[in-house]
């Protein structure tokens, strides 16, 4: 296995990495560390990889069933009406060893951790959900876990995601982000020559923009691209039929 580590000024009791596509038991499409169980992969492949992947974690993932929405997993509605799975597109925690995850495949994983180290989360942000606020709403969540703690005192790390030369939106994911309250810069959406109503759309640049909104000033990552990037990464825009990987964050005892 191969792994992308955050390079980003946290405590050392926050443990985070990204898995790339390398290093597991999947067969083509989804070779070779495929870790999504969602995406007609043989079942016993993806437990393969996973049960490889938790050699490397102090406890199972929390899995969740990501649905494109604004809903944040916290430790509260965990322990009242626990669904198996969990559908959210988003999970905090601020208990030791508990291992959050994310699964992506050009969209945005983003890894949140305070400054204290006492509480850490996880969220997937596809365009939808980054409109609607799923970055807020994570953010928002992990404040009501600590109150002492403000915005500007929550660090968040960019995963692997689809880069800025290759993500073509239409005029309706351009309206959607210039009609939800928060500034686009004119380089969040470049035109494409030649189609009309098509834009290379910056999901780096306009993630950033919505946490900066709401205070948060260390925002790491954000030079990876999954969709040029075919030998470490997974990428649906590219290949339509794919493996996922993750993005895993948890706090040491």
């Amino acid at each position: 296995m191969e792994f992308i580590r955050p390079q980003w000024q946290v405590p050392s009791s926050v443990h985070a990495l990204s898995t790339t596509r390398i290093g597991g038991f999947s067969q083509t499409p989804y070779g070779s560390l495929n870790l999504g169980d969602h995406v007609g992969d043989e079942h016993i492949q993806v437990l393969k990889n996973r049960e490889l992947l938790r050699t490397q974690l102090p406890s199972e993932p929390i899995w969740l069933k990501q649905i494109h929405g604004v809903t944040v997993s916290n430790p509260k509605s965990r322990s009242v009406g626990l669904s198996s799975p969990i559908e959210a597109d988003a999970i905090v925690t601020k208990t030791p060893n508990e291992v959050l995850a994310i699964l992506t495949a050009d969209c945005l994983p983003v890894l949140f951790a305070t400054k204290d180290g006492s509480v850490v989360g996880a969220a997937h942000a596809g365009w939808r959900g980054l409109c609607n606020g799923v970055l807020e709403n994570t953010v928002k969540e992990m404040l009501l876990l600590e109150k002492h703690l403000v915005a500007s005192d929550v660090y968040a790390w960019f995963g692997p995601a689809i880069g800025p030369n290759a993500f073509e939106v239409g005029d309706d994911v351009y309206q959607a982000f210039t009609n939800s309250g928060i500034q686009v810069e004119s380089s969040d959406f470049v035109p494409i020559a030649g189609k009309p109503g098509k834009y290379l759309a910056n999901l780096y640049a306009l993630a950033a923009a919505r946490l900066r909104a709401v205070g948060l000033m260390r925002i790491a990552g954000g030079q990876m691209c999954t969709f040029h990037d075919n030998q470490q990464f997974f990428s649906y825009r590219r290949d339509r039929v794919t493996g996922r990987s993750a993005s895993l964050i948890w706090i040491s005892e």
